[in-house]
């Protein structure tokens, strides 16, 4: 349970830390959202880009089965790498956007 609690933190500060990243266009609100309880984690922009409403998530990641999945990074920064820094194993980090096929072809768990 320790290592869940621990890994709960470490997602909530990453994400806490891109939610202050404000985006470039628009009058765009940037939402972080914590489910705890079932462990989904994610950054979505809601808002207006001149008339063209945007609702758009820019990261997702869930925890499963005592791992990371991170089902969907549209940054450019490697978040994967970012755990990997500070101190989860990339045996518990899975690409969950990568099929299932070329996730044996990483440095990280297939699932």
């Amino acid at each position: 349970m320790e290592k869940l609690t621990k890994y709960r933190q470490l997602i909530q500060d990453i994400l806490l830390e891109h939610g202050k990243h404000k985006s470039a266009y628009g009058d765009i609100e940037v939402q972080t959202i914590f489910d705890t309880q079932r462990d989904h984690y994610q950054i979505v922009y809601v808002g207006w880009e001149g008339n063209n409403w945007t609702h758009s998530c820019i990261i997702h990641i869930d925890i499963k089965n005592e791992k990371i999945w991170l089902q969907w990074n549209g940054t450019e920064d490697d978040i994967a790498a970012d755990l990997v820094k500070l101190g989860v194993p990339k045996e518990d980090i899975v690409l969950g956007f990568q099929s299932p096929f070329m996730r044996k072809f990483t440095e990280y768990a297939v699932s």
